[in-house]
């Protein structure tokens, strides 16, 4: 019962999506929406860009929103190159750790074993550390326009080796995303970290050349990762904050009109991801076990304590230990 009235608590927000607009004579601009993961509602990225280009649709005469899955318009990092450029996708929504390779300071996002819970990140990118990171992506043509949640903190997952201690972990080839933040946590836990691209994963595991990677439970359930993976590993090293940015070449060519619009469908799109996000962790891990998956806990201990030191050293190294010292300071 729960569950069926935190829904109906959307539905006028979800019936405003459907406010029919009258269909302009003229060409309207295409506002191409890319992601790295399924096309499916029940992962957050797919969520989102779902939301946005639903609302974006029905409330605008010019605009016209279409999604691009499973990296449909290039691997992630280069269709970021090409927003800066005003070129290929119009906005892109993933996680933060993409966007270190341009602004290396919001790798402070991604430092292990950092934040309380989903209540402390959504403070913390709501407050002073979300408007410095937002105001010095703008100068790199990138505009954010909102911070969600993954949905679920970032585990270790395996195919053949089943991981219940921190020395298990030891000498695992686990891909992780291409930055240093990751790398250097993977690594620390004892694991081999990988970088690689995401659509290369999936193979990589099938193929052996991983031995495992690290990710929420709602991508892995909706990527079927459950197909050539089977040990999942609560490690939950990392929260993983996703990012809505719009190129911002696009948005400074857009009325005002248009700017309230994709505003407005970036803010229902972060409500309704961050609403969801304890739920549909739950819920994607329960069918990840129904689909043969094996959940172990692990003793984290090792791996918090040497937590402080190690966000120390990353933030001294992105030059980002004003950011680290807000974060750790909001309660």
């Amino acid at each position: 019962m729960k569950k069926v009235s935190q829904y109906l608590a959307f539905l006028p927000l979800l019936l405003a999506l459907a406010s029919p607009f009258p269909t302009s004579a003229q060409t309207k601009k295409q506002v191409k929406i890319s992601h790295a993961t399924a096309a499916d509602v029940a992962n957050d990225n797919h969520m989102v860009s779902w939301i946005l280009a639903s609302y974006i649709n029905s409330n605008s005469d010019t605009l016209e929103a279409r999604i691009y899955p499973a990296n449909g318009l290039g691997e992630e990092r280069a269709v970021v190159e090409g927003m800066q450029l005003g070129a290929g996708a119009t906005i892109h929504v993933g996680g933060s750790a993409i966007h270190n390779n341009f602004n290396k300071r919001m790798g402070v996002l991604d430092l292990p074993f950092m934040w309380r819970n989903y209540e402390h990140a959504h403070r913390v990118l709501d407050g002073k550390v979300g408007e410095i990171l937002a105001a010095e992506h703008e100068k790199l043509g990138l505009k954010v326009i909102g911070w969600q949640d993954s949905w679920g903190y970032r585990n270790v997952i395996t195919t053949k080796k089943e991981v219940k201690r921190p020395e298990d972990l030891k000498g695992l080839k686990i891909r992780t995303i291409q930055t240093p933040t990751y790398v250097a946590a993977l690594n620390a836990m004892g694991a081999s970290a990988t970088p690689m691209a995401f659509g290369e994963v999936y193979t990589s595991l099938q193929t052996g050349v991983l031995d495992g990677f690290e990710h929420s439970s709602a991508v892995t359930f909706t990527g079927k990762f459950y197909e050539v993976a089977k040990y999942i590993t609560l490690t939950e090293h990392l929260f993983g904050a996703t990012a809505t940015v719009i190129s911002k070449k696009e948005w400074d060519g857009y009325t005002d009109k248009e700017r309230q619009v994709v505003a407005a469908a970036a803010k229902l799109a972060q409500d309704i991801n961050r609403s969801l996000s304890v739920q549909r962790d739950a819920e994607s891990m329960e069918k990840l076990k129904a689909k043969g998956m094996i959940v172990n806990t692990i003793d984290k201990t090792a791996f918090l304590r040497a937590a402080g030191p190690l966000q120390d050293q990353l933030a001294k190294t992105i030059n980002a230990e004003d950011l680290l010292k807000l974060i750790r300071d909001t309660k």
